[in-house]
């Protein structure tokens, strides 16, 4: 294969990415069809063919590589032996010359290997068939239908009128100190926050999670990794001057982190965690009335759950994660409907994606409270999060002849068990400011008080109502 020009490998080694992703190439190249219908069903922005030749590239130079390494062996080797001086000094030169020629070669390699990471990032993760293909617009499919939209008999108010006529959120102060799409919770909103919080942390502990909190500044690396883009142009992301450090968007993105770069026993496995973290996102692009008040806000908190499973249990748990997310919801009393979300609508990493969308009268239409993903091994190839499988395992063990891998094989050598990638899942139980739209909107009365939903009860201390002072 013939190398790249001097100025096409520097470009590729400036270029190079800052952390290995275990890409699947080979998967690329051998479902080329596939996978480049995947990436336009979706709108992705990258190049599977472009990738393929790559890694055909970057196998016939890795090829070229190993052939010249083997052959500097070999003239290592002789060199050890009682040689004439001529065969001797012969044999130098030959060994100088392949240095060169590995050096350049290695060289190309190396300019190979970034630009095929570069390229093979791009890609998106596959998309579950059941999935509908299209835009939001277009193939949205309801999975289901919980509730009916209130009929008030009075006419009914926007959040931000009952917050403000309530004292429960100062916006205008907020836009001082912070800047816009920035607020106070007051009084029974603060206490609203921390019970939502605490009713979410509760039946995540309930259902087996890990209760966590998680750092609000994360490296950008650990963005990069769960699939984000921090330094984009329109980023959601708030990277911190002359840092690697970013604000985490999601506490996905700390949650991920957790297990990075570790082989877990497939006995462990599911590893579940729930966290409360606040999130922070610059809303680039967003205009409209639903910019309005608490609905789209630079910061807010949030409860997610993030879990790490075996392939063949993720199908399953992407459901236990909605079911978990319906029953705290319809506790709560809220109209909402499941959204089967089309290809149009999943970023990146998402295999599969349901969102919650809740009845917020005010705004007169559905708005999205949360969301469930399968991500397959797509962030755990990033994150390098693997798994050693326990079946597999107890087989070479038998096939070495029993207990500790003696026997069976010459000299007793334990038979290495090949690792494999985890499937990461996410969800949200609660992103707390548009439940508490959700909660004023639904529950207000014709007096202007809110009623508080009787699972959030005992969590605000025994509050029932929301009333003006």
């Amino acid at each position: 294969v013939e190398a790249p020009a001097a100025a096409e490998a520097e470009a590729g080694a400036a270029h190079a990415p800052r952390w290995k992703a275990h890409l699947d190439f080979r998967f690329v190249r051998d479902n080329l069809e596939e996978v480049t219908r995947n990436a336009q069903e979706r709108s992705a922005a990258c190049d599977p063919a472009k990738v393929a030749e790559l890694y055909e590239q970057w196998l016939e130079a890795s090829a070229e590589v190993q052939a010249l390494q083997a052959e500097r062996n070999a003239v290592a080797k002789q060199m050890k032996g009682k040689l004439e001086d001529s065969v001797r000094q012969e044999l130098i030169a030959k060994g100088s010359d392949i240095k060169k020629q590995l050096a350049t070669l290695e060289a190309s390699l190396g300019a190979l290997q970034a630009q095929l990471d570069v390229e093979g990032r791009k890609i998106p993760n596959m998309t579950h068939p059941a999935v509908p293909r299209g835009s939001e617009e277009e193939a949205t499919a309801t999975r289901e239908v919980v509730g009916a939209q209130r009929d008030f008999g009075f006419a009914h108010k926007t959040h931000v009128e009952l917050a403000e006529a309530l004292d429960l959120v100062d916006f205008e102060a907020a836009a001082e100190v912070s800047g816009s799409k920035f607020y106070y919770l007051k009084n029974a909103a603060a206490l609203l926050e921390l019970a939502l919080v605490n009713y979410a942390m509760a039946k995540c502990a309930a259902a087996g999670f890990t209760l966590m909190t998680t750092p609000d500044l994360v490296r950008d690396v650990a963005v990069e990794k769960c699939g984000f883009q921090p330094r984009m142009a329109n980023t959601q992301v708030y990277s911190v001057e002359n840092s690697d450090l970013c604000l985490a968007g999601t506490a996905e993105i700390p949650l991920g982190g957790v297990y990075g770069d570790q082989i877990l026993d497939e006995s462990v496995l599911p590893v579940k965690m729930a966290a409360f973290g606040h999130c922070f996102r610059t809303e680039a692009g967003a205009a409209g009335a639903a910019t309005k008040g608490l609905y789209r806000v630079h910061q807010f908190s949030k409860v997610e759950m993030f879990v790490l499973a075996t392939p063949e249990q993720s199908d399953a748990l992407h459901e236990e994660l909605i079911e978990l997310e319906k029953s705290m919801y319809e506790e709560l009393g809220l109209h909402f409907k499941v959204l089967d979300m089309p290809t149009g609508d999943l970023g990146a990493p998402a295999y599969r994606k349901y969102d919650v969308e809740a009845w917020m009268p005010g705004l007169n239409r559905y708005g999205e409270i949360s969301s469930a993903s399968n991500c397959t091994e797509f962030q755990a190839r990033r994150l390098n999060i693997r798994y050693r499988p326990s079946a597999d395992a107890a087989e070479a063990a038998a096939a070495d002849g029993g207990k500790g891998g003696k026997g069976g094989k010459k000299g007793g050598k334990k038979k290495k068990v090949p690792t494999r990638f985890v499937h990461t899942l996410n969800a949200t139980a609660v992103a707390v400011p548009r439940m508490i739209i959700c909660i004023l909107e639904n529950f207000q009365n014709e007096d202007g008080s809110v009623d508080v939903p009787e699972a959030l009860q005992p969590f605000m201390g025994g509050l029932k109502k929301i009333e003006a002072k």
